[in-house]
């Protein structure tokens, strides 16, 4: 297996010091737009193994050439949404395998944003599923934490602990903190604002998918792993598109628990027309207002030092247990910064994203995992991947509730 990782941010830069632990494959090559990136991501991990290369990600040609010049045959996506689709037909061109941890972007219904769905997350790639099983190449799509181990949970409890699912509701949230800072998201603020802002798809059983108000249907929910309660409220997210095309659930819904403080940032943002992607005319120069917002904030990979917490993605399956009695299960996963700094130099909400393509690319590689098409998470068997987590020394919990 040869590996392409393109883009090495925080999440980019957490795989490649992820993987340098495991044997299942023979070179890895770091990739990015900017050039030093990468050679600092190879850098940190100090194995012949990796190597860095530069690439345009808003070009197929380019994804497909670096993809040759290498020989490669797993291309795992590391970049923003933007950049799904180019990095997607780079990898089909060149005939090479093809993982993300985000899907391709969505578009509002013209005229009932909030009531009907337009192009929904993903609808570009699954447009493409023909040709990825002619041509026998597999897109694993949405395999990273939310989605993605997320997914994976609903098809283990589908599996293992149901005989009936009435809903299926991911449930994430972290009370980390950085030290110095007033407002500084741990992820992407670009990818936030684009899943927080858009209509939050919600899927029900007989009705199918469908929109409503952004933030909206605020609950508290109680964290494990000494989080606690936080609040959350609906947004856009993968999981509501993937888990239904592979398990039967009444509703799929997916929560995120940002805190009132960051609910209001994002309110504001959204007032002020922050976080609009069309450039603006700001004297002789055109700038998209959601890249200035981007620009003006912390670079997540940055903030380890400074972060104190955790984080906790998970599942949430209420219905019938295997026996036929009412069950309720949350499946979750934790990660403290203190340990993944520690243990890898990356902060734990960058480093729980990582963790799960390497985790997948491994089964993969092993052929424990495989298939040809488009495929989410849900369409592979849970429990291999959960136990190869655990061997990563990253376990995951269920708790019921």
């Amino acid at each position: 297996m040869r590996i392409l990782i393109i883009g090495a941010g925080g999440v980019g830069t957490a795989a490649t010091r992820i993987a340098a632990r495991r044997d299942f494959y023979d070179r890895f090559v770091i990739a990015d737009f900017d050039p030093v990136r990468a050679e600092r991501a190879v850098a940190s991990v100090a194995d012949g193994r990796f190597t860095a290369a530069r690439v345009d990600a808003s070009s197929a040609e380019a994804v497909a050439a670096l993809c040759r010049e290498h020989a490669i045959t797993h291309v795992l996506n590391a970049v923003d949404p933007r950049f799904v689709m180019p990095v997607f037909e780079g990898a089909l061109a060149a005939g090479a395998d093809y993982l993300d941890m985000a899907m391709s972007l969505s578009r509002p219904h013209p005229r009932e944003p909030f009531a009907r769905t337009g192009v929904k997350l993903g609808d570009e790639q699954f447009a493409a599923a023909d040709r990825w099983t002619a041509a026998g190449r597999l897109a694993l799509v949405g395999m990273g934490v939310e989605p993605g181990l997320s997914d994976v949970f609903a098809r283990y409890a589908a599996d293992h602990l149901f005989s009936r699912i009435d809903e299926i509701g991911i449930r994430d949230g972290g009370n980390l903190v950085v030290a110095g800072y007033d407002f500084a998201p741990s992820f992407s603020v670009w990818t936030t604002i684009e899943e927080c802002l858009n209509p939050p798809v919600i899927y029900e059983r007989g009705r199918g998918w469908f929109t409503t108000e952004p933030l909206s249907e605020p609950e508290t929910f109680d964290f494990p792993g000494g989080i606690g309660p936080v609040e959350c409220v609906h947004v856009e997210h993968e999981e509501v598109l993937l888990i239904p095309r592979w398990v039967d659930a009444g509703r799929v819904t997916f929560k995120y628990g940002l805190g009132k403080e960051f609910i209001d940032v994002l309110k504001t943002l959204h007032k002020l027309g922050l976080d609009q992607t069309r450039p603006v005319r700001v004297g002789g120069v055109s700038v998209s207002p959601r890249d200035v917002v981007a620009a003006v904030l912390p670079d997540p990979s940055t903030l380890g030092e400074r972060m104190t917490g955790a984080t906790c993605a998970g599942t949430l399956v209420t219905g019938l247990d295997k026996a036929g009695a009412p069950s309720t299960a949350y499946l979750h996963h934790v990660v403290d910064n203190q340990w993944s700094m520690h243990e890898y130099g990356s902060q734990a909400v960058v480093w729980q994203t990582a963790v799960n393509p390497v985790v997948a690319l491994e089964l993969l590689a092993a052929g424990t995992w495989s298939g040809a098409g488009v495929l989410g998470p849900e369409a592979f068997d849970a429990v291999p991947f959960l136990e190869l987590l655990n061997a990563y020394g990253s376990p995951w919990a269920m708790r019921a509730q």
